[in-house]
């Protein structure tokens, strides 16, 4: 696919130009650590193909950003309110933001 650029240039669109991109900022709360979230979060972030990453806050709760394909993001959002077997998730906050590019997912 082809686009016209900003100084009237056509150009080859990449990948990610195609697609629309989202990114979701989301708090969980509940008993979520010490229980594998992150790392169960970044194994359905890689299954889905999103980007972003999980880590643990001093209040208790995992703080997650997953960004990429709308409908895969939305996947993992759905995941994020049940987590992994031992996990018990009380509540989980996301709001939208501006599309981030990040390389993968990772656990900080």
């Amino acid at each position: 696919m082809r686009s016209r650029a900003a100084d009237g240039e056509e150009r080859e669109m990449d990948e990610q130009e195609k697609e629309p991109r989202v990114c979701y900022h989301c708090l969980v709360g509940g008993r979520v650590q010490g229980v594998f979230f992150r790392g169960a979060a970044r194994e359905q972030a890689m299954r889905l193909g999103v980007t972003g990453y999980a880590r643990n806050l001093p209040d208790g709760r995992v703080e997650v950003m997953v960004c990429g394909d709308p409908n895969a993001v939305s996947q993992l959002r759905d995941w994020l309110r049940v987590g992994p077997g031992h996990a018990n998730v009380t509540g989980v906050a996301c709001e939208p933001l501006d599309y981030q590019p990040y390389a993968n997912f990772v656990i900080e």
